[in-house]
């Protein structure tokens, strides 16, 4: 058995144990792509080290779009599709306005946070629906 199986071997376990002690399924396909390139050397001995690197990261590349297309999938299907979506969890609740909205902007109080929403000019204590939401901005309307 040659050096460089060895070594892309040694690469391959690291990559993998590395990949145990911190998980996020990306060091594993880099590990695999190592393997891979174990056993081509394995069977082409005399494959440069040029190639071999090469080879390490057209495998690489490979594997991982592949691990996202085929083993990520799709969001994931949940009976709280909002839970890490706060400011999504307001749209369509009513809220007293904080501070008036002046030229478009104003503060909702929610519980014990305040939040900048974006709506009509209103004064500071109307009642406001919210209709949409963009990261920490909710967007209001006039409830009637």
């Amino acid at each position: 058995m040659s050096t460089e199986v060895i070594v892309w071997g040694c690469i391959a376990l690291g990559l993998i144990a590395a990949e145990v002690l911190a998980p996020g399924a990306f060091l594993l396909w880099l590990g695999i792509a190592a393997a891979v390139v174990a056993v081509v050397v394995l069977a082409f001995p005399d494959l440069p080290h040029l190639w071999q690197a090469a080879l390490f990261v057209v495998v690489s590349l490979a594997l991982i779009p592949a691990y996202r297309h085929f083993f990520r999938g799709a969001d994931a299907v949940t009976d709280q599709p909002l839970l890490n979506r706060r400011s999504e969890q307001f749209v369509g609740q009513s809220f007293l306005l904080h501070s008036a909205i002046v030229r478009g902007v104003g503060r909702v109080q929610v519980g014990d946070a305040l939040w900048t929403v974006n709506g009509p000019d209103l004064p500071a204590g109307a009642r406001v629906r919210v209709t949409g939401a963009d990261a920490m901005t909710l967007t209001v309307v006039p409830d009637p």
